[in-house]
């Protein structure tokens, strides 16, 4: 070719030299980039490279197809005119045709529903804008080449609202506006990560809101507004602030999930265009499309929603607490006993054990022992007598001796995380708070929620629990049965009573009630009773919390629509 391209871009060079052959400037670009330009024997690469002047440049054209071969394929088709079309793209469907996907794109299904397309040149006929391959939701195409140019306009100067929905790992803390630059990955090509803008970032502005929030923690539903249109920005974004998307496996969020069946149900990032607000490239009107997630959303939710029912076990002394226990633990179900904790930690060498002997000396030390000792046994009738003589040393005790309990069971339960339910036997369950809920009839403060400055993990250390299950028995029952198992008299039985509710006051507490006033078959079918209820309990529970989790996202897309651009 002859000289007259000084100081003149090599692609903008080319694509004037061949715009009467048909050629645009894009698929100049991309031969150049393909290596297949030579100015003055040197193979250029670089479609922006300058020329001087005087150069000789030879231009080899790409042999790949410069049109895409139509593939039958399902489209759900949103809206539809003679420029564009709006569509709700499946998860794990690419765009458009690449390298590594050379086939079976979204393009190739268009080109077959809508040859027009074909008009087009290249290889991304119609497309606008992209969503990664396992991102679901909503894609403008254009249907003409005016309309490909003018939306490609609105996109680039950022005149779309576009706004996603995510579910993420843990409850974000971070700021609302994310504006860290995004680039190419240092060492991972792969990647996109937070890079700064001297080293090659570009500036990306991400906006989140919360829909909901895990109360354990362990997940968040948002609504995700981005303001620039970097790669896997919202993505990037995100795991950088802590809260990666749940089943994206390049940013880190399915990084040592355990759970089998969450990774079946997240086998992609949890990521959905859920709404798209822009003007219609021939009238300006105004275009607003909204469209719910895929089922997958809710199904990982629901799962990540998934803990061990918490079941308190109570009742007054002698009603038979332990032996219910035993029978729901007979079933499967974990179990653990405050007063075998107790029982332990007054061991020599135990947390109480050691806690009495900082705090009361050798008072309550075996008599021979060494009181100083890592190991001295604590004399529990010594400890008894003083409990029952003074009434503010009981509370001192108690208030040292309970949240070591609290701890333990917090721990035991955190073991059997994956458990459908965990029994926890506590006779001073409503006494002490154990047995309060929030919103429930043991919430023995008044209080609808979570106390201000209360996290979930409080909730989970002090033991509130999700279903309080009392023991009734007759009072002349229980003091016939201790007085023969336990070598109880009348006055410690009244001793141990009045340290209690009233059991009618106790069992009006509580969710389900265990009848024990007859014999030990009896308190067996009992149980079976309590492990239906807990079951129908858990089964409510989730029904109730999918009928929660579809209302927000419906009402979110409602809401988004009617926020002005």
């Amino acid at each position: 070719m002859d000289d007259d391209g000084g100081k003149r871009r090599l692609d903008q060079f080319l694509a004037a030299r061949l715009e009467a052959d048909g050629v645009s400037r894009e698929r100049v670009k991309g031969w150049i980039a393909a290596g297949g330009c030579v100015v003055d024997g040197r193979v250029v690469a670089k479609p922006g490279e300058k020329l001087r002047g005087g150069e000789r440049v030879e231009l080899t054209g790409a042999t790949e197809p410069t049109e895409v071969e139509p593939e039958a394929g399902p489209l759900d088709v949103l809206f539809a005119d003679e420029r564009l079309l709006v569509l709700d793209k499946p998860a794990g469907l690419t765009v458009h045709p690449a390298p590594s996907c050379p086939e079976g794109t979204l393009v190739h299904r268009l080109a077959h529903s809508f040859p027009q397309l074909r008009a087009m040149e290249g290889m991304r006929p119609g497309i606008v804008h992209r969503l990664d391959k396992d991102t679901s939701g909503l894609i403008v195409v254009a249907l003409d080449e005016a309309a490909r140019q003018a939306l490609s306009a609105a996109f680039a100067e950022r005149r779309v609202r576009k706004t996603y929905l995510a579910v993420v790992r843990g409850v974000p803390r971070c700021a609302r506006i994310l504006e860290e630059p995004i680039g190419r990955h240092p060492t991972r090509k792969t990647k996109m990560a937070v890079v700064p803008e001297s080293e090659g970032g570009r500036p990306a502005r991400t906006e989140w809101r919360s829909l909901y929030a895990d109360p354990g923690g362990r997940f968040s539903l948002l609504a995700v507004t981005i303001r620039t249109g970097r790669t896997h920005q919202i993505r990037v974004h995100l795991s950088h602030a802590g809260h990666p998307i749940v089943g994206d496996a390049l940013y880190g969020g399915m990084r040592n999930e355990r759970d089998p069946l969450l990774k079946k149900l997240a086998r992609r990032q949890l990521l959905h265009a859920a709404f798209l607000r822009f003007a219609h490239p021939a009238t300006g009107g105004e275009l607003s499309f909204s469209c719910p997630p895929p089922g997958d959303f809710l199904r990982a939710m629901l799962r990540l929603s998934r803990r061990a029912q918490r079941v308190v076990v109570t009742g007054n002394p002698g009603s038979g607490k332990s032996t219910l226990t035993a029978l729901l633990a007979a079933s499967g179900l974990p179990a653990c006993s405050a007063d075998a904790v107790v029982r332990e930690l007054y061991e020599p060498g135990g947390d109480a054990a050691r806690m009495l002997r900082a705090r009361f000396g050798a008072r309550f030390a075996v008599a021979g022992t060494d009181p100083d000792a890592e190991d001295a046994p604590v004399d529990r009738a010594a400890l008894f007598a003083a409990m029952r003589a003074d009434e503010g040393l009981r509370r001192e005790v108690m208030d040292m001796v309970h949240p070591m309990v609290r701890h333990r069971m917090a721990v035991f339960e955190a073991a059997h995380a994956d458990a459908r339910a965990v029994v926890h036997e506590v006779p001073l369950a409503l006494e002490t708070g154990w047995g309060r809920r929030a919103g429930g009839k043991a919430d023995t403060a008044g209080r609808a929620g979570r106390e201000p400055g209360r996290t979930a993990a409080d909730d989970a250390e002090w033991g509130r629990a999700d279903v309080l299950v009392g023991v009734a028995c007759p009072l002349e029952e229980r003091r016939a049965r201790l007085f023969a198992t336990r070598g109880w008299d009348a006055e410690t039985f009244a001793v141990m009573e009045s340290w209690q509710w009233p059991a009618e006051k106790k069992l009006a507490a509580c969710d389900v009630v265990a009848d024990n006033s007859g014999p030990r078959e009896d308190l067996a079918r009992e149980a079976r009773r309590v492990l239906a209820e807990l079951a129908g309990r858990r089964r409510a529970r989730m029904r109730a919390l999918a009928r929660r989790l579809a209302a927000l996202l419906a009402d979110d897309l409602e809401e988004t629509s009617g926020e002005s651009a």
